[in-house]
């Protein structure tokens, strides 16, 4: 499945999810507090934005998280979606983040999982606008089990729930606001392209 009309550039992204991969183990031993996601901090320490995501809390939270990079790595490489949705991926990345105000009893977050809902979202709004028609559906496919899951966790309801299988709690509100920063860019990104659909079938 390549996206038509548009040159691919798997090795664009691919270098974000290895490059997220490589930040987390980096920062795998440096001090959480220094690092993570504080809503009290994030005016005078704003690098939080984007060391957020690379904080993990636990052997089991970075494990899951790397090998969510690869999924989404091999998710958006396999389409060949373009250096431009990289690039959206990238931009979603402080967003994610920021938003995480909206939830000031979300008093320390940190992990790749936002990100990474962010990284989903550009790769099928990508598929699902500029793949050849006979795979378009995968795109939307992947969109609606992404809302549903959103939908599921219902991240209203608290800053962070308890999760079977989970030795952290879980601040659904990221997936949430990493999912809704990646529609943004990518749509944003297929705008700058002239917001056309791709011809073929």
């Amino acid at each position: 499945m390549r996206v038509a009309g548009v040159r691919p550039a798997p090795r664009a992204w691919a270098s974000v999810a290895i490059a997220l991969a490589l930040g987390a183990l980096a920062l795998w031993f440096a001090p959480r507090e220094t690092f993570d996601w504080q809503p009290g901090l994030a005016v005078t320490q704003p690098w939080r934005l984007w060391t957020a995501a690379l904080v993990h809390l636990s052997p089991l939270h970075l494990q899951a998280n790397l090998l969510g990079c690869a999924v989404v790595a091999a998710f958006g490489t396999i389409a060949g979606v373009p250096r431009r949705a990289a690039w959206a991926w990238l931009a979603a990345w402080p967003l994610t983040h920021a938003a995480l105000a909206l939830q000031p009893r979300l008093l320390h977050y940190g992990g790749l999982s936002g990100l990474l809902h962010a990284g989903v979202a550009v790769a099928a709004l990508h598929i699902a606008w500029q793949a050849p028609r006979q795979h378009r559906f995968i795109g939307l496919a992947v969109l609606v089990g992404l809302g549903a899951k959103l939908a599921f966790e219902q991240a209203w309801i608290g800053p962070t729930q308890a999760v079977a299988g989970w030795d952290i709690r879980i601040a659904p509100l990221a997936h949430l606001t990493g999912a809704a920063a990646g529609l943004l860019c990518g749509t944003g990104a297929l705008w700058i392209d002239g917001g056309r659909p791709a011809t073929g079938s």
